[in-house]
């Protein structure tokens, strides 16, 4: 692939079979020839974590393997990159569309879907703040519409002053009655971010997570934030 290198790991989800995932060789990746990461805010240094594994993405795949598969209910992960959550739900069998910002998240869920012989699944753009990407040419992405029941999401409080961006933009796709589980490893941000999901009607538990998602898995220290809306 032109501009970065990529790898090819098999990666252990309890309770579920081993997935096939490709992702980015490591952090030091970089390819935004035409500025389409950086005209929707990504810089260098954040292009390549959308196409890496991340520990918070692994507990929250491993919920999801385990949680049972509701008929009708609809599921949004927010920020997905790689999307091991989403992969774990879809073959499951549960209605789940995997949203990311970034230009290439798309394309390497589509790739990991095919090395895993599983069908295609729903993906949508999704930016908290920029609707849709404004440099001129880009093609239209198809954006994240409609209401879900439950929104899904890992390490998303990475920066001071994201829970206002983020709050609303679940409440803009929360059905009236929703439930939200995010795992956040112990970033600090979390205070700010109750605040604005209370003030759009969710209450608010936690659970510290302090072992592994796999026998694989390094020492994991972080909560999963569960946020629900009757």
């Amino acid at each position: 692939m032109p501009g970065y290198e990529t790898k090819q790991e098999c990666v252990e989800v309890a309770g579920v079979d081993d997935l096939v995932i490709r992702s980015l060789l490591d952090r030091q990746q970089f390819s935004d020839p035409f500025g389409d990461a950086e005209s929707i805010g990504i810089s260098s240094a954040a292009w390549p974590l959308f196409g890496l594994l991340w520990p918070s993405g692994a507990q929250l795949a491993a919920r999801m393997a385990t949680r049972p598969v509701r008929a009708s209910e609809r599921i949004l992960e927010i920020g997905c990159g790689l999307g091991l959550a989403s992969l774990v739900s879809h073959r499951r069998g549960a209605d789940v569309t995997a949203s990311d910002c970034h230009p290439l998240a798309g394309g390497f869920l589509a790739e990991n879907l095919r090395l895993n012989g599983l069908l295609p699944m729903k993906y949508r753009y999704g930016h908290w703040s920029l609707p849709q990407p404004v440099r001129e040419g880009l093609p239209v992405l198809q954006a994240v519409s409609g209401l879900f029941d439950l929104l899904i999401g890992s390490d998303l409080l990475y920066e001071r002053g994201t829970g206002a961006a983020l709050a609303a933009f679940i409440d803009l796709h929360a059905a009236p009655a929703a439930q939200v589980w995010i795992v956040d490893p112990n970033r600090g941000n979390r205070p700010a971010f109750n605040r604005e999901m209370a003030a759009q009607g969710f209450d608010m538990a936690e659970e510290k997570l302090d072992r592994p998602a796999s026998a694989t898995e390094a020492a994991y220290k972080g909560r999963l934030l569960t946020y629900t809306r009757l």
